[in-house]
């Protein structure tokens, strides 16, 4: 998808297709992703496979995608080539609800990163609106050698 496409579709400038998929979203592509120094945020237009019987976004989704940024978030601010990190606690506050259309963003703040330990928050927007909030924990694993 060139830059053109992505501005056809109405994603906010600065995001380009997701760099990290995994079998959990692949169901929820297309997903975008925007770098910043801090961390990584990522974006979709809600659509049906986030939604629950009711057609708003789903409590589920919202929480993964919130663990999704943070732990990216967090792995780019640590650089963490050599570890891998590991959700050990997450919580998420639902303040309002989003529809089919609306565009969904999850933007994180690391709150602190420890050697063992990693925090961060997450606000969840819906075209600006707050959402939701999350906070999560994670355990750094060095990888075995």
């Amino acid at each position: 998808m060139t830059a053109s496409d992505i501005a056809e579709a109405g994603i906010p400038e600065g995001f380009e297709r997701h760099f990290r998929p995994s079998p959990l979203t692949k169901p929820w592509e297309p997903i975008y992703s925007k770098k910043t120094p801090d961390a990584v945020i990522l974006g979709l237009r809600l659509a049906e496979p986030h939604t629950n019987s009711r057609q708003i976004a789903h409590g589920g989704f919202v929480s993964a995608m919130a663990d999704n940024a943070m732990g990216l978030s967090c792995g780019m601010k640590r650089d963490a080539g050599d570890a891998r990190l590991i959700t050990v606690s997450l919580g998420v506050d639902f303040i309002a609800s989003a529809r089919i259309g609306q565009w969904v963003a999850f933007e994180t703040e690391v709150i602190k990163l420890g050697g063992n330990l990693c925090f961060a928050q997450c606000f969840v927007t819906a075209d600006g609106e707050r959402i939701a909030r999350a906070n999560g924990t994670f355990s750094v694993v060095r990888k075995r050698a």
